[in-house]
């Protein structure tokens, strides 16, 4: 049994497909692994913790986890990610909306117990080529999404353990894409609009590349994995075809994947949500070597994934969200994470997470038991 390792150890054996001593946990340490506000605030008070709850994101609510929480559920994964921008602020707007820095218009959408933010207004939804030079752009120069940030980064790798996750921010070409353009017009422009796309696509790969050279030259020798994010399926299948999405998506991933692994070592950790089966293999060809969240809910075969995919890719997720976290039994928790250790843990290439942020409806009993389990279960070699 291998002995025992600190955070970073194991993240950095996982995900170069080797088994460290136990299969490492993310909770808390990214946008697609964290827990949204009012989920934390349910868990603090199941734990005990009187922490103040802040924002790591606030178009989709997600909390940034107080070190006490994450220490208690023995998360090895901390954030790194940009500030807010000094010479932007937001323009005024409706009551129950906000503007982002994208000029994205976000609207207050309420359920019972909480509320979420859903896109409103589309800044470039009537736009035109010509269009593209007059859009205010966010700023990559702008010295406040660097305020603070190599302290942070340095702090964290020469007096922590973990292993720390960065995002800076601008990520992604299609989801970014569809929230300034809008999901509709976004698929009608990939077949009956592509010298727009295209134009649009080569804009965001140059404020891309160009967010990720300055983030990278203060925190690439220090980071263990860099997160982009493109949702690009739904639970039944891509969004697009595969023919599409080769020709007009994947050659600004490429390009953008080369870019980051001038300025770091770091794991490119690709999030998307839905069955991206069979985008897979174009997804490794584009430079990306870890998938999440891995949904298991829009996967028929996980186990199929590992044997097809893990000497290629990592696996960073995988604890069904849509189902058993919500719904199930602390038994069933942990029953879903020890099948999930069995089907993606074999020789390293995994790292247990839920499927994307936790949501109010899980009882904080069951994210307990989720942390729990991945100590039981993932201890090395398998059981």
């Amino acid at each position: 049994m291998p002995a025992e390792m600190t955070p970073r150890q194991r993240m950095l054996a996982a995900l170069s497909h080797q088994e460290p001593d136990r299969v490492p946990l993310d909770i808390g340490g990214g946008n697609s692994t964290s827990l949204l506000v009012e989920t934390f605030e349910n868990l603090k008070d199941h734990l005990g913790i009187s922490s103040t709850t802040r924002i790591a994101n606030k178009a989709f609510r997600i909390a940034a986890l107080d070190e006490e929480t994450m220490v208690r559920l023995g998360s090895d994964v901390r954030p790194i990610g940009l500030g807010a921008p000094a010479n932007w602020k937001p323009p005024p707007s409706a009551p129950g909306t906000f503007v982002d820095v994208w000029g994205i218009t976000w609207r207050r959408a309420d359920y019972p117990g909480g509320y979420y933010w859903e896109l409103s207004e589309h800044p470039l939804a009537q736009a035109t080529i010509s269009d593209l030079d007059s859009y205010r752009w966010p700023d990559p120069d702008d010295p406040g999404w660097y305020q603070g940030l190599e302290e942070k980064v340095r702090n964290l790798h020469d007096n922590t353990p973990y292993a720390l996750l960065g995002d800076f921010g601008f990520k992604g070409f299609w989801e970014t894409g569809y929230f300034i353009r809008g999901l509709e017009q976004s698929l009608l422009d990939l077949v009956a609009n592509q010298p727009f796309w295209l134009a649009f696509m080569d804009r965001m790969l140059e404020l891309n590349c160009a967010f990720a050279e300055r983030f990278l030259a203060i925190t690439g020798p220090y980071l263990t994995a860099l997160r982009i994010a493109d949702d690009l399926a739904t639970q039944r299948g891509p969004l697009m075809s595969p023919k599409t999405y080769r020709a007009m998506i994947k050659p600004y991933q490429t390009r953008l994947n080369e870019v980051i692994k001038q300025h770091t070592d770091a794991t490119i950790f690709y999030h998307s949500c839905g069955n991206i089966t069979s985008l897979l293999g174009d997804l490794v060809e584009a430079g990306f070597e870890a998938i999440n969240p891995v949904q298991v809910s829009a996967i028929p075969d996980v186990a199929a994934l590992k044997s097809e995919y893990g000497e290629k890719l990592s696996f960073w997720g995988a604890i069904d969200t849509q189902h058993v976290l919500p719904h199930g039994t602390e038994a069933e928790v942990r029953e879903e994470v020890r099948l999930r250790i069995q089907q993606l843990g074999e020789g390293g290439g995994y790292i247990a997470a839920g499927v994307h942020n936790l949501n109010p409806d899980i009882p904080p009993q069951n994210i307990v038991a989720m942390s729990e389990a991945v100590r039981k279960y993932g201890r090395y070699p398998l059981q």
